[in-house]
């Protein structure tokens, strides 16, 4: 069973479709804890602001149940928000606390770089090492952005993919079983479909710990 994490800050009919669109029928929306049980897979989406989408995954209940699913083997992938909130913290209005589930920290991007805030649009994705996230995808494919916070590991092993807007960032990640992509796979076509597509293929992991 397939759970998509729904908190009230999420792309979820986006999301949805796609899932439709790729024929998976094995899944469910997670609004509280007793969701996500039996779940062999999570998704969780997210737009908006940082702060109000951890407060709010707090007010449901569902930290600790994605924090044990996850340690649990349970393959996760972050989209946005969903990625960021992997990390310790973020300076998004002040600081907040992430899911710790990976070591670094999420900020805006600096005013300096001459680009426009927030990021909007198609880029280039470099790919910087095998992941079955990323099987069938070219190298320089690219998918669709849109955010103003971007994440910065502190383990340069966790980034599958970089991209280049004024600073390279990290644009995906994966240790283990925990998968997160910046950009938003459900908007990003043949690319995206392909990677959600993979996401599915995943199986439960061993988890490190470290």
């Amino acid at each position: 069973m397939l759970v998509v994490i729904d908190y009230g800050a999420g792309n979820l009919r986006s999301v949805m479709h796609a899932l439709y669109h790729l024929k998976v029928d094995n899944v469910r929306l997670g609004r509280e804890p007793r969701d996500l049980r039996g779940a062999d897979k999570l998704i969780l989406p997210g737009v908006g602001a940082f702060g109000a989408g951890i407060l709010q995954l707090r007010r449901q209940g569902l930290i600790e149940p994605i924090k044990d699913a996850v340690q649990g083997g349970v393959p996760y992938l972050g989209i946005c928000l969903g990625m960021q909130y992997l990390f310790e913290f973020s300076d998004e209005m002040g600081m907040h606390e992430g899911l710790g589930l990976l070591p670094g920290y999420v900020t805006r991007f600096p005013d300096d770089l001459g680009v426009k805030v927030p990021h909007m649009g198609w880029n280039q994705l470099a790919i910087q090492r095998p992941s079955p996230l990323l099987e069938g995808i070219e190298a320089s494919s690219y998918a669709y952005f849109v955010h103003s916070y971007y994440c910065v590991p502190a383990n340069g092993d966790d980034t599958l993919l970089t991209t280049d807007y004024g600073v390279p960032f990290t644009a995906a990640v994966q240790r283990d079983n925990v998968y997160g992509v910046q950009f938003h796979p459900e908007k990003s076509q043949q690319v995206g479909l392909r990677i959600l597509s993979n996401f599915l293929k995943v199986g439960h992991d061993t988890v490190s710990g470290d």
